[in-house]
């Protein structure tokens, strides 16, 4: 007697779909990694190097941003950190939230985390230092030299 087995599913006869969740979970992942580096390079160069805390003022922050180093640093680990987050968010509101209740809080989640992307990279790249330095001191020595 013999048996015979079906042909398996083809997997060709069917569209395949992104699973978004697979993503998702390897996004966390890379992310994740990715931000331990540039959290601890921030806290090191801001509160350990130099004169540490003491030394963080608008001058600080201005001698940093003037560096395309330290913008791409600060606004790779803004995105990161907000799209992580945002992503985490998500995954709890699937988990825990049903229906109505549950569009809405995406809803919320996905137009706070552009509206805080969007802000933070306004922020960080239209940052300058000289705006209202006409009343003198060490800043405005600073933008008279530069411009």
């Amino acid at each position: 007697m013999t048996a015979t087995i079906p042909a398996p599913r083809s997997s060709s006869s069917r569209p395949r779909k992104v699973n978004w969740e697979k993503w998702g979970w390897l996004y966390m992942r890379i992310s994740g990694v990715l931000l331990l580096v540039l959290v601890f390079g921030h806290l090191f160069v801001n509160l350990v190097a130099g004169d540490g805390v003491h030394a963080i003022d608008f001058a600080f922050v201005a001698g940093k941003w003037a560096d395309p180093f330290w913008v791409v640093w600060d606004t790779l680990m803004l995105w990161l950190a907000l799209i992580h987050g945002a992503n985490g968010m998500r995954t709890l509101t699937n988990d825990y939230a049903r229906g109505r209740l549950r569009k809405v809080l995406l809803g919320a989640i996905l137009v706070s985390t552009i509206v805080l992307i969007l802000l933070g990279s306004l922020v960080i790249f239209t940052f300058d230092p000289c705006i209202g330095a006409a009343q003198g001191g060490d800043l405005a020595q600073f933008c008279t030299a530069k411009g």
